[in-house]
């Protein structure tokens, strides 16, 4: 019986001073590694929606062009959708649109002329926020539009900074098109996951 209060006793002891080993391991550690926290986040479910509205001001003449052809194919000329023509465009985004608007970034990237029978393009655009609560990250669309359609939709594939792991799809539809200055002005509403930080930050500042 002796013996047997003895062993538990050590067990206890040895228990605890393991408990204290970890504890101790752990503020050596020091601030929480929130590249981690992020990641357990992402397997705990702590995603959200994100609705985003705004307008795209394509300018493909004038001395403020923002779109410049970069590339074309043999048959580009006569063809009746341009296929084979690649565009480099470096857009302005603006929260309504006026183009004097508040201006919340920039939308980067390529668009191909990629069908033969009717007029679609694949795009890979990147939109880069430069102010407002999503400054400094980005969402990336990649996918085909059909621009002659009232309403078209791209997948969202990717971002960087609030969007990582992002996910989920945007609509566009032409606001407005002048025909002589070749000007278009495009609206944007994106649905996109993003993750919650907010136990990340209250982590941070224990």
């Amino acid at each position: 019986m002796a013996k047997l209060v003895i062993s538990l006793i050590f067990i206890v002891i040895f228990s605890l001073s393991i408990a204290c080993l970890s504890s101790a391991c752990a503020r050596k550690q020091g601030p929480v590694d929130t590249e981690n926290a992020w990641f357990q986040n992402i397997c705990q479910g702590t995603e959200k929606v994100a609705k985003l509205h705004f307008y795209v001001q394509d300018v493909q003449s004038g001395k403020n062009m923002t779109v410049y052809e970069v590339a074309r194919a043999s048959i580009t000329s006569n063809s009746p959708t341009a296929f084979g023509q690649v565009r480099v465009l470096d857009d302005l985004l603006t929260a309504e649109p006026d183009i004097n608007s508040e201006v919340l970034g920039r939308v980067q990237g390529l668009i191909t002329f990629a069908d033969l029978e009717t007029s679609a393009l694949a795009m890979n655009l990147n939109f880069v926020f430069t102010s407002g609560q999503y400054n400094g990250s980005t969402i990336s669309i990649l996918g085909r539009n059909q621009i002659m359609k009232k309403e078209r939709e791209l997948p969202v594939v990717g971002g960087t900074g609030v969007f990582r792991f992002a996910r989920g799809y945007a609509l566009t539809t032409t606001h407005s098109y002048d025909v002589e200055t070749s000007y278009g002005i495009l609206e944007y509403t994106i649905y996109t996951t993003y993750v919650d930080d907010s136990s990340m930050r209250l982590q941070a500042s224990m």
